[in-house]
């Protein structure tokens, strides 16, 4: 089991910055690629991040393209999100997930968009970005 913990979420206005923390504990966390989705009201959760088990690749929806980063740090069991210029359409509940790495290789091409691969969730930290 992989517990995860989102953090950082907000109030912030349009063209500000914010950073999510998301830490997890449980199971080797090197072990898993991890992915940040979001789901706004009425809306589909939709794929926004992801990062490799080393965080050497690294993955991104084309609404946060050049806008968001992602990345980890395995010592500390953590991964970030790094939103600028942040726009009132990025509005949303923002969620944490883990996918075990040495299956999703195998899942072929585009396997992060695709909420089924990840086999652990937070409970997700709300982003409100004011016009």
């Amino acid at each position: 089991q992989v517990h995860l913990v989102e953090s950082g979420g907000g109030l912030v206005q349009a063209g500000g910055s914010l950073r999510l923390s998301c830490a997890a504990s449980g199971r080797t966390f090197s072990n898993y690629a991890m992915g940040w989705f979001r789901q706004a009201p009425g809306k589909e959760r939709e794929f926004v991040a992801a990062i490799s088990w080393s965080g050497g690749s690294t993955y991104y929806a084309d609404s946060v393209l050049g806008r968001f980063t992602i990345s980890r740090d395995n010592a500390w069991n953590t991964v970030y999100l790094q939103m600028n210029s942040l726009k009132p359409e990025d509005t949303a509940v923002y969620y944490c997930s883990a996918a075990d790495s040495a299956r999703v290789v195998r899942s072929g091409a585009s396997w992060y968009r695709r909420t089924y691969e990840y086999d652990y969730w937070g409970q997700g930290t709300q982003v409100t970005v004011s016009s």
